[in-house]
């Protein structure tokens, strides 16, 4: 459980600092820039080498894969009939849709269920969540922010996206036997970096007194997130058969808290970057008392 204390506690020092050096406001795009474009690729380059898809795991990466859908489709039918603009749905779409399923999910699922449950927790994260984010989680940032006009563009904004160039050398590595130690080593030491820092941006920016003005769509997006995702997977699984640790994992990665780095890929898009960063904020607190909640329910 450090591992989220220490997220608390740079979100807070974020908080804080902002309030000292008003001025610090302005190291959130090179915070930012910093975590998407080196921090994330190095984890990517870090893990995706060590990706071994198991068939009998199916259930937790799918599970990712449905949440964010999901999101979209939610998102998109609350952004039409409540008159939401455009970038607040894609930013919604992103933040509900993408788990935190490494920096939160992980030390959650130790924490819950055991060092047994991490083998699928970390294939949930990486094949779904990664993969999704890199893909999925890029085109709806392209969309939405309208910087792409056709399927092409997109698809070429896809391509050309750090973390997925990393995730296509990843598998070349992987397929190669992997990194040498001082690579991984390397990676490691860069990729750690990813939560300290994005949570010290977070906190930068976060203020309390914009929760009144976003209460429906932070409602929303959290609604979907920390509630009605893992329980759609809970029943999916009932219903499909499932047991033991892939139910677990694939109920409980579905309920963590929104990813860091979706949050930032939606305000590098201009996609209502304070209510993308409220909702992150908030998501992390509350999942540090949702995700036992859901846990409870599984027995």
């Amino acid at each position: 459980m450090s591992a989220l204390l220490l997220l608390a506690l740079c979100m807070a020092l974020g908080a804080a600092t902002v309030r000292i050096r008003p001025d610090a406001a302005g190291w959130v795009p090179g915070l930012n820039g910093f975590v998407l474009n080196i921090a994330f690729p190095a984890l990517v380059l870090e893990l995706i080498p060590k990706l071994h898809l198991e068939p009998g795991l199916w259930f937790p990466v799918m599970a990712m894969w449905g949440t964010a859908l999901g999101a979209l489709a939610l998102m998109v039918v609350l952004g039409r009939w409540l008159g939401w603009p455009r970038g607040t749905v894609g930013a919604l779409a992103l933040v509900a849709g993408f788990g935190n399923t490494s920096f939160t999910g992980i030390p959650l699922i130790e924490a819950l269920r055991g060092k047994g449950h991490l083998g699928a927790a970390v294939l949930a994260d990486q094949a779904g969540s990664f993969l999704a984010l890199a893909t999925l989680g890029v085109f709806t940032a392209a969309w939405f922010a309208g910087t792409a006009t056709s399927a092409r563009e997109v698809l070429l904004r896809v391509a050309k996206f750090p973390p997925f160039l990393a995730m296509l050398v990843g598998f070349a590595v992987g397929s190669l036997g992997g990194w040498p130690p001082l690579a991984e080593d390397l990676l490691h030491r860069i990729s750690v970096s990813l939560s300290p820092l994005a949570l010290f941006a977070v906190g930068l920016q976060f203020k309390p007194s914009d929760l009144a003005a976003q209460l429906k769509p932070l409602a929303a997006g959290l609604g979907w997130k920390l509630g009605l995702a893992p329980l759609l997977v809970l029943l999916t699984g009932r219903l499909l058969g499932v047991s033991g640790t892939p139910y677990e994992v694939g109920v409980l990665q579905a309920a963590t808290a929104p990813m860091i780095s979706a949050g930032i890929l939606a305000q590098q898009s201009g996609l209502a970057p304070a209510l993308a960063n409220t909702v992150v904020g908030v998501g992390i607190l509350l999942s540090l008392a949702t995700v036992p909640l859901w846990n409870l329910l599984l027995g």
